[in-house]
């Protein structure tokens, strides 16, 4: 895959994070039920949510997490932001080694028997195996930052058989940074803005955003570089 290519691959993720998503089972899953979630059952809800969501299965973790930091600010003070943060770390760790565990033992045959019913092709996966196999550990850690790459970067990483070491330290960095920012971005927005959930949802909706198009700017920027070095310097050895 030439750098073009991985462009394109990115930019066909953020596509999907945007076009497939809302339509997915976690747009059916309402802020209500989320509460009662929370309220019944506490920091368990918070790490199971995001478990779901980083298993593979799209659920509305990243939400439960603003959710629970939100109330800790704005409605539930008993509710701890550390142990909030703790236990979607946790969440998105156990998550992560599940989806990784399913496209290490059996990915490649599950994309090729029902990967159309997720719009995703096989060549779409062949794309996806030879990105990881040059930049996985990146994949792995700024994934968690994208909606998409949050519910399929592991499952990757485990059909393209990357060491599962290597796996886990990027995936507990990026897991722990997401948590984190998000975490107190949920907490500092409902001392802002209270009772205005939507509010905190649509900051963090915009994050997720700017976030998504710094990373595909970065690579461009990368990939315009590279391209210009080997114009000037036709003979020069590839990175």
């Amino acid at each position: 895959m030439n750098r073009i290519d991985q462009l394109f691959f990115l930019m066909h993720m953020q596509v999907h994070r945007y076009i497939f998503l809302p339509k997915t089972f976690a747009g059916l899953i309402s802020l209500q039920f989320l509460q009662q979630a929370l309220n019944s059952f506490g920091y368990p809800a918070v790490a199971f949510f995001v478990m779901i969501e980083s298993s593979g299965i799209p659920f509305p973790g990243e939400t439960m997490l603003l959710l629970a930091s939100f109330y800790a600010a704005a409605v539930n003070h008993s509710l701890s932001l550390p142990l909030i943060i703790g236990s979607a770390a946790a969440g998105a760790i156990i998550g992560d080694n599940l989806g990784y565990s399913v496209g290490y033992t059996g990915g490649r045959k599950i994309v090729q028997r029902y990967g159309r019913y997720v719009f995703l092709k096989p060549r779409d996966l062949e794309r996806a195996e030879k990105f990881f196999a040059r930049h996985g550990d990146k994949t792995v850690f700024l994934g968690r930052f994208v909606a998409i790459l949050r519910a399929w970067a592991a499952f990757l990483a485990g059909i393209n058989h990357m060491r599962w070491t290597t796996f886990l330290i990027y995936n507990a960095a990026g897991g722990i940074l997401w948590a984190t920012i998000f975490g107190l971005l949920g907490y500092f927005a409902g001392r802002i803005f209270h009772n205005n959930f939507a509010q905190v949802q649509h900051l963090a909706g915009t994050l997720s955003l700017l976030l998504g198009i710094g990373i595909v700017v970065i690579v461009a920027i990368i990939i315009a570089i590279v391209l210009l070095r080997r114009k000037r310097f036709p003979h020069a050895p590839s990175q």
